[in-house]
């Protein structure tokens, strides 16, 4: 009788559930410890997206406010849409667009409306445009001209802006300089002709469109001495920038 029963508790541990599922239970163990801990390089990530994008905003506001204060000539203004091509080569075009908004918001507190606007556009813009073409690794000629493009419209809608705070037509004041410089060069090179208004305004935007293609290579460069050094590095140059410069990878 005794052994009957010793024989009949050992089938029935053999055959319950808990033996049996074995293999089950554990893998709803290890979903369920996954599902307490989704992402934790997520979630330490977060805290470090929100303070380099606030810390970066702010470099971005202070290099325009000691820019405007204490004007350096073009040392400073290369580093404008720098900070904000930063954050969105390490975090994306959320975080981007948010640097960008945060230095203008930072801007109009220190400076007034006026000029927190007269940054955004075009620098702040132009610092997601390029920090979306250097993630995306786009050629420099590609990225030279989306931003010289972007720069060109924010010289005339700064332009537009004063004028329109002043009470006066600006642009009146640039074709007068740019009229005087083309008549200089006519009688230098024999030519009798005079320039019509509209010639002059076409030399005009293609002076300022030459310039914003050279201030743009510029920031390319500072770019790609600055960002391969803090881990983020831009698209490589065409072989003569790198020949022209000495630049080793």
């Amino acid at each position: 009788m005794s052994d009957f029963l010793s024989a009949d508790a050992a089938s029935n541990s053999g055959s319950s559930p808990s033996t049996n599922n074995d293999p089950q239970t554990a893998d709803i163990s290890a979903m369920a410890g996954e599902s307490k801990n989704p992402e934790p390089r997520e979630l330490g990530e977060a805290p470090l997206r929100l303070v380099e994008t606030a810390f970066l905003a702010s470099t971005a506001s202070l290099i325009w406010l000691v820019n405007y204060y204490f004007p350096l000539g073009p040392l400073l203004r290369v580093f404008f849409p720098i900070p904000i091509a930063l954050v969105y080569l390490r975090w994306g075009n959320r975080a981007a667009w948010m640097t960008a908004f945060v230095s203008g918001l930072l801007l109009s507190v220190l400076m007034g409306p006026t000029r927190s606007i007269l940054y955004v556009i075009p620098f702040g813009i132009m610092g997601v445009a390029l920090g979306g073409l250097w993630r995306r690794k786009a050629s420099w000629s590609l990225s030279i001209s989306v931003g010289a493009l972007i720069g060109t419209v924010g010289f005339f809608f700064r332009f537009w802006l004063l004028s329109a705070l002043v009470g006066q037509d600006l642009w009146v004041y640039v074709t007068a300089q740019v009229t005087e410089i083309v008549e200089w060069v006519f009688v230098k090179l024999g030519w009798l002709s005079v320039p019509s208004v509209s010639t002059i305004g076409a030399i005009a935007a293609g002076m300022i469109l030459v310039n914003n293609i050279v201030y743009l290579f510029v920031v390319h460069l500072v770019a790609l001495l600055l960002l391969d050094r803090l881990g983020n590095p831009i698209p490589r140059p065409p072989r003569w920038v790198q020949v022209l410069i000495d630049y080793e990878e």
